[in-house]
């Protein structure tokens, strides 16, 4: 069995940021800076509110007191570089952290709305073999101001017009980045709270916008389901069957897929969520029509929907995306089941879109 790393090294622990704290630990925070309370829920309102992470423009705040909360505001990431494509509207940014760890996140803009992939983890102890970032192994986890901040930034650039389409605003986020969010449970889910409680608390965005991915770890599934946020649940399935599943997945090893879908089914019970199943499709590996079959008589029947993936190929990988007859074979096997599938629009394949590609192209 291959190794898996589901706690993360505790090297590289960035420093404490506001953003990390909830609404009444933001206050308290301040009243030891010897400032009083209601400073915490001004500047929560420019951070979520106003998208405004420049002190010096906070002109509620007085000059002196802008200085003594620099504590509380240090600097989490510095973008390293962006890659943009379909004209400017899909642009993937990669960070550096305090550390000198490196993570991406993507802003994708459609005519309806903007969808935000964004990391959790600085790489992922998962192993999945024809994954970049599973293939990088795990640096760290990332703090709760680290993984809303690469919401925040995308929301900044939209506000500001600085992507086509003049000024929006973030309606979708998928935590579909590098690294295994269910492995960083807690400062996910206190993420996921930044994300969906109405200012100043957080953003104010809605569950039902938001996605959560896993590859299968079915305690944190449970968990998850009674924490009281409808969220979208997105596992990561790749193969029905567990011959298969615990190469493609490590993880299978330790929950077969039998359990991973008897969680996924407690989830949408208790949510009342539809949960998406993500399967990359693999030329000669995971995408027989026996399989779709498998696949269709697993999930008929239950709150779900198929979400397929033509693989975007890592340099050097011996992995390849399904030909189109393939593809078009594995849908119909699907649908012949009863079970709703959709082919995901692949986009950034001429920026390494998959996830981990630009930060092993830097390091």
């Amino acid at each position: 069995m291959v190794d898996l790393v589901l706690e993360a090294p505790a090297r590289g622990k960035p420093p404490t940021h506001l953003l990390d704290l909830s609404r009444s630990e933001r206050r308290d925070a301040v009243k030891e800076l010897g400032l009083p309370a209601f400073r915490a829920d001004q500047v929560s309102t420019h951070l979520f509110s106003h998208l405004q992470d420049d002190p010096e423009k906070w002109t509620d705040i007085s000059a002196s007191d802008r200085e003594t909360l620099q504590p509380l505001l240090p600097t989490l990431m510095e973008p390293l570089r962006s890659l943009t494509c379909d004209d400017g509207t899909t642009v993937k940014t990669l960070f550096r952290l305090h550390d000198g760890s490196l993570v991406e996140s993507v802003l994708m803009r459609y005519p309806d709305r903007v969808t935000m992939c964004i990391s959790s983890q600085a790489g992922c102890g998962m192993n999945c073999p024809f994954c970049a970032t599973g293939q990088a192994g795990l640096t760290r986890n990332l703090s709760t101001a680290e993984i809303v901040e690469q919401v925040l930034a995308g929301a900044r650039a939209l506000a500001h017009g600085d992507v086509p389409g003049g000024p929006g605003r973030v309606s979708n986020v998928v935590f579909m980045g590098m690294g295994e969010p269910l492995a960083n449970y807690k400062t996910v889910v206190a993420a996921l709270h930044r994300l969906i409680d109405p200012a100043p608390e957080g953003l104010g965005m809605s569950a039902r916008g938001i996605t959560v991915s896993t590859v299968g770890l079915v305690p944190r599934i449970r968990q998850l389901a009674e924490e009281g946020m409808p969220v979208t649940l997105a596992v990561s399935l790749h193969a029905p069957d567990d011959h298969l599943r615990d190469t493609l997945v490590p993880i299978n090893n330790r929950w077969k897929v039998a359990e991973v879908l008897d969680a996924a089914w407690f989830y949408a019970e208790q949510t009342g969520r539809r949960v998406s199943i993500e399967y990359a499709l693999i030329k000669d590996v995971n995408d027989q029509r026996w399989r779709a079959e498998l696949l269709g008589e697993m999930l008929a029947g239950h709150l779900v929907h198929v979400n397929l993936i033509p693989l975007n190929p890592t340099p050097g990988s011996k992995w390849t995306a399904s030909t189109p007859q393939a593809e078009r074979e594995f849908v119909q096997a699907l649908k012949e089941a009863g079970v709703r599938v959709t082919v995901r629009d692949t986009r950034g394949r001429e920026i390494d879109g998959a996830c981990g590609q630009l930060a092993a192209l830097e390091s």
